[in-house]
């Protein structure tokens, strides 16, 4: 934690905090298929389409919530969101009792877990101005690390008890929001504190639909964000399934998993030199970030075996590890105060890729197998760099008369 030692205290504590909300949150997903189909006896496709509500939720959460900062105060919609989300998953064992309700008790959790993402973002963009290009990576490995803790102990926790899961990730949902709680009051103000820097932008009497007008801010990073997405989903309805189909060990598909966690700690020294020598800008970043996640793909469409997949891990990796803290610093830097409701409305549009990749990844690799899903990564991901390097060059490019008051 030396590296922590330029941060103030109330960083450090943060990204506990966080760290214990990740590893929490990560002991659900993976077991919400197992559960429905194991647990309550439904069918694969009854699992699929309680992901897709929780998914749905999960977009309709982000776009409130970056809408909602200033209307409602960062108090409120964080803590509000947290706790509410917390109540969602204690009340999962009665909801289980009805197809119906647990539906809906799914779609619900979706939606409060994601309002709180752009709130969050956002303060830490505004608290921590001159740091948060930084904060934001940080963040992003800590949750990394949670996320590695809560996957590795859901299996064990669901040999005694899906519903000990459940109600894990509740107490540590609950034990974020006492943190923000407690945090914010200490802090004071009830939205954050907004620095100069951030003060900019659009003045706060501008409706939504306004605000949606000034596209060059969110809408070509959000759109690269889709594609990349849906790209992306050739992990799991792309590789996956070929592996099972080549008669290769599952646990084969669980390195590769590995080897993404290991490298996100490991390689971040790389991805340093990279940012300073190559990518020193957030859009500029974005974009690199896509040509790692092409050079994958054309790895899985080349080298069709396990070992190009391993390869083409490292290389999404990498660009995973540019593009995760580079989008909400983007924001934070471009949008002023208004960057809750950009970060809300990004978020929202690329999490539309993670609804529509594993529906198009799974009937192209039904009808053609591994091939078809890496033509059509590597055809999202060539969309993805040219949205974002359309980002990059709106943003350069921006005329003096509509950069933002001091």
């Amino acid at each position: 934690m030396r590296f922590l030692d330029n941060y103030p205290r109330e960083v450090k504590v943060f990204l506990i905090a966080s760290l214990i909300n990740a590893t929490g949150s990560s002991l659900m997903w993976p077991l919400v298929t197992m559960y429905v189909f194991d647990e309550l006896g439904r069918s694969m496709t009854d699992a699929g389409f309680v992901i897709l509500i929780q998914s749905l939720g999960g977009i309709l959460g982000q776009l409130l919530g970056g809408s909602l900062y200033h209307k409602v105060g960062v108090n409120r919609l964080i803590v509000g969101s947290l706790a509410v989300n917390a109540l969602t998953l204690f009340a999962l064992p009665a909801a289980s009792a009805n197809w119906t309700a647990f539906i809906v008790t799914m779609g619900l959790m979706g939606l409060f877990n994601a309002l709180s993402m752009p709130a969050i973002q956002a303060f830490v963009g505004f608290r921590f101005a001159s740091q948060r290009a930084q904060l934001f990576n940080i963040i992003y490995v800590a949750n990394n690390i949670g996320v590695a803790v809560g996957t590795a102990l859901s299996g064990f926790l669901a040999d005694i008890s899906y519903m000990l899961s459940f109600v894990l990730n509740g107490a540590t949902s609950a034990v974020f929001a006492a943190f923000f709680f407690v945090y914010l009051r200490r802090v004071g103000g009830s939205s954050g504190p907004i620095p100069a820097d951030a003060r900019r932008g659009p003045s706060r009497q501008e409706s939504n639909w306004k605000l949606m007008l000034n596209t060059r801010i969110y809408l070509f990073m959000a759109l690269g964000s889709l594609f990349l997405l849906i790209g992306n989903s050739i992990w799991n309805t792309g590789v996956s399934p070929f592996i099972i189909s080549e008669g290769l060990p599952k646990k084969y598909y669980g390195f590769l998993w590995t080897l993404n966690g290991v490298l996100i700690f490991a390689a971040q020294p790389l991805v340093s030199l990279i940012r300073r020598r190559f990518a020193a800008e957030p859009a500029s970043q974005m974009t690199a970030s896509a040509i790692f996640y092409l050079l994958g793909y054309v790895v899985i469409l080349t080298v069709p075996s396990y070992g190009g997949m391993l390869c083409a891990m490292i290389l999404t990796t990498l660009g995973e590890m540019l593009i995760s803290p580079a989008q909400p610093a983007f924001i934070s830097e471009h949008a002023g105060r208004n960057a809750p409701f950009y970060l809300g409305l990004s978020g929202g549009i690329g999490a539309v890729g993670r609804v529509l990749g594993p529906l198009f990844m799974g009937s192209l690799f039904d009808e053609g197998g591994l091939a078809p899903t890496a033509w059509l990564a590597c055809a999202m991901a060539v969309l993805s760099v040219g949205f974002f390097v359309i980002n990059a060059y709106g943003i350069r490019r921006r005329p003096a008369a509509e950069e933002p008051a001091a």
